[in-house]
């Protein structure tokens, strides 16, 4: 039998310390808080101190449920999240110059999926040739755009913000933003949210200014969709100015709810507000709809109601009429 005497112990015992301090595990390597930099390098811990350089060098480094700041203006880059996290640059110039998806949120083949809550505050998403999306969520449980710029993914079927989840219930919630010049001809526009699958969508717009894209302003659709929980959307306090169509709606048997509130539909070259399909219910209060081709318009079995408030006129501006009709009588204000 060997016996070892106390000085060897300990010096094993130092030595085996001084081990587990210089490998820290994977979870250890991950901080809360990280950090980019446009002077910043990727081989960096993405600390204040030693920042990285792009958004996707960060997110490796960043834990789940944990926030990337912006430290100093920057083009920071394309990135697709598939964890709960923040990224937000709210006082300076958080730049992601992007062709393809310039953020994307897909947590599928993950060990939780549709689980991951993502929130973009104070970013500036510029498409390059070739764009894709400026926001594509593909998978999570709810995304979060606030404060921010989503402009110019004008290929064919681009949007700014384009949310087809394909299971869960997800939610989408976008507030004090510009989505602007996305989409390409007859195809794409600013935001769309059409959920497929097995998936229900709730989201809520508010103080959200869709303007100057090539088709679709907002286009909701729950036909390739099963979840009779079905789409539930308020558009409120937002402009909806210069597409083609304003605010699109689509469904077949899976029912939508959409409430537009207090928010200006103008000078749309198609319609201000279209509604289609027999399970579509659009209801319309404190909102101006004016210099639209057409004001509203409802096909299909589709009902738009209005609350008696609204201000229907001018559509289009300076030519014959055609301001189009609520489909059923006026709601009463509760």
């Amino acid at each position: 039998m060997t016996i070892f005497g106390k000085s060897t112990l300990l010096a094993w015992a130092a030595a085996a310390a001084a081990a587990a301090f210089a490998l820290p595990s994977a979870a250890s390597a991950q901080a809360t808080r990280t950090w980019v930099s446009g002077v910043g390098d990727d081989a960096n811990p993405c600390s204040r101190t030693a920042p990285c350089k792009t958004f996707a060098g960060a997110i490796s480094r960043t834990a789940a449920g944990g926030e990337i700041n912006c430290l100093d203006p920057g083009g920071f880059g394309a990135v697709t999240i598939n964890k709960s996290m923040t990224i937000s640059c709210p006082y300076t110039e958080g730049g992601a110059l992007a062709g393809g998806n310039g953020i994307t949120i897909n947590d599928s083949a993950t060990a939780t999926p549709n689980t991951a809550v993502v929130v973009l505050r104070g970013l500036d998403i510029f498409g390059v040739s070739p764009p894709s999306h400026g926001v594509r969520f593909v998978a999570g449980a709810a995304l979060q755009i606030e404060d921010s710029v989503i402009r110019r993914f004008n290929a064919a079927n681009s949007f700014g913000v384009s949310f087809v989840p394909s299971a869960g219930n997800a939610r989408l919630y976008i507030s004090n933003s510009l989505i602007a010049d996305n989409g390409n001809g007859a195809t794409g526009g600013g935001v769309e949210i059409r959920p497929t699958g097995s998936a229900a969508v709730k989201a809520a717009l508010r103080d959200v200014r869709v303007q100057n894209n090539a088709n679709h302003g907002v286009r909701i659709d729950s036909t390739g969709t099963t979840n009779t929980g079905g789409v539930v959307v308020s558009v409120e306090d937002s402009q909806i100015a210069g597409n083609v169509t304003g605010i699109s709606t689509n469904s077949n048997t899976i029912f939508m709810t959409i409430m537009v509130n207090g928010s200006a539909v103008i000078n749309n070259s198609g319609t201000g507000i279209s509604s289609s399909g027999a399970s579509t219910s659009t209801l319309v209060g404190n909102t101006t709809v004016v210099g639209n081709g057409t004001g509203v318009s409802a096909a299909g079995g589709a009902v738009i109601r209005t609350y008696g408030d609204n201000r229907v006129d001018g559509n289009p501006h300076l030519a014959t009429p055609n301001d189009g009709s609520f489909t059923l009588p006026v709601l009463p204000k509760k």
